[in-house]
């Protein structure tokens, strides 16, 4: 389950939810006023979200594809045609 897959991707995603927590947290600022903003709870919202997303993935890791903290489980696909992907 930890192998340096699964933590690269839960890194990934939680990077991911942080940024979208702060543009939201942000594009909800009347105005949009940069200096008006409360950067130690715009902080606080983005690790909070960070942390959920990384709770989520490792307890999601059980499910799915083994090694990855997707629930959905992912099937290797076969190229269509001839061997090197194209239609024959």
């Amino acid at each position: 389950m930890f192998t340096h897959t699964f933590f690269v991707q839960t890194i990934e995603r939680a990077i991911k939810s942080a940024v979208q927590m702060v543009l939201l947290m942000t594009a909800g600022a009347t105005g949009l006023d940069l200096f008006a903003l409360d950067w130690q709870k715009l902080a606080m919202g983005a690790a909070a979200a960070a942390i959920l997303s990384a709770l989520t993935s490792i307890a999601s890791a059980p499910f799915g594809t083994p090694g990855t903290p997707s629930i959905v489980s992912t099937v290797p696909t076969l190229p269509i045609g001839g061997s090197d992907g194209y239609p024959s």
